[in-house]
């Protein structure tokens, strides 16, 4: 594909049985792995890693030495009816954090019904199924992946992800985190990014509020994180946003929060149960859809506004 107006060629790659990449000129600027960790404590499930700028700046970090379990960016469950779809320590009330391996789980990949490379985006439908440590499937989810609007002239490129989650079990799937589990604004759970160790201390803001300590368990259509990279003399900005039914009290399964700290470690996640829990019965779904913009750059509250407001879902 050839590049048009602001747009540039990108190229899209799969390497079957291990992860598809996406590439916009020399610099590969996705990576999604699909392929089974290793590790069966870190909870084996897809990835993205590494997610770079159109500048080739990475923006993810990769198995922490803080955080063995954070990957990129990931779809979790931290605390999923007992089990942990996050990986790592498991927080038990009044215990505190605990190396409990029997409640781990994994997100198998079974393949991808839809793939489609377009003029300038790529379209993927992927089928994981949810499976508790004793190897139980418990849900079957269809996410979505598409990367589209990469803009060599706004130098940044946007990631959409979607999760359709249906429980089957035959009991109600309780979903939570630390936070309903006894700890204090911990309610990580749901996508969950990471960043590199040069995003610890940086920029973080929303379209109302500045600061992670601020933002950390509120609401708000979207979320900037903007860090300064070591080496060499450069700011990235990523930006999470939520599609408008994800805010929509009647049609979100339940009220989303974010989950957001810059120390000690930079990281973000779209927090679906931050506060309460809350259940899925037997064959019954629930769905999301986030957006993600890469940008090169320290973007600041207003740019990031308006680009939003450019965009279509």
């Amino acid at each position: 594909m050839g590049a048009r107006g602001g747009r540039m060629s990108m190229r899209v790659s799969h390497l079957h049985g291990e992860a598809v990449a996406v590439a916009v000129g020399g610099t590969e600027i996705l990576r999604y792995v699909y392929r089974p960790d290793s590790e069966a404590f870190e909870s084996r499930k897809p990835y993205a890693h590494p997610v770079r700028t159109l500048g080739g700046r990475t923006v993810t970090g990769y198995r922490p030495s803080d955080h063995r379990w954070h990957k990129g960016l990931q779809m979790t469950a931290s605390h999923l009816s007992g089990q942990n779809f996050w990986g790592g320590n498991s927080y038990v009330r009044g215990r505190g954090y605990l190396p409990l391996p029997e409640r781990v789980g994994s997100m198998r990949h079974d393949g991808f019904s839809a793939f489609e490379v377009g003029d300038g985006r790529l379209d993927l439908v992927e089928d994981l199924t949810w499976v508790e440590n004793g190897g139980a499937e418990w849900a079957r989810e269809a996410r979505g992946l598409s990367v589209h609007s990469v803009d060599e002239a706004a130098g940044a490129w946007v990631l959409d992800w979607s999760i359709r989650l249906t429980n089957v079990r035959e009991a109600a799937l309780r979903f939570g985190s630390p936070t309903t589990a006894g700890r204090e604004m911990a309610g990580y759970t749901g996508l969950q990014w990471r960043g590199p160790r040069d995003f610890t201390g940086g920029t973080v803001f929303g379209a109302a509020g500045s600061g992670a300590g601020d933002l950390m368990g509120a609401q708000g259509a979207w979320l900037a994180f903007t860090g300064e990279h070591d080496e060499v003399d450069a700011h990235s900005t990523v930006v999470f946003a939520h599609a408008p039914e994800n805010l929509d009290e009647g049609r979100a399964i339940h009220p989303s929060h974010w989950f957001v700290r810059a120390e000690p470690v930079p990281s973000v996640a779209f927090s679906w149960a931050f506060f309460e829990e809350f259940g899925l019965a037997p064959g019954e779904s629930f769905g999301y859809r986030y957006r993600i913009v890469v940008a090169d750059g320290a973007w600041a509250r207003e740019r990031v506004g308006e680009y939003l407001d450019g965009l279509s879902w």
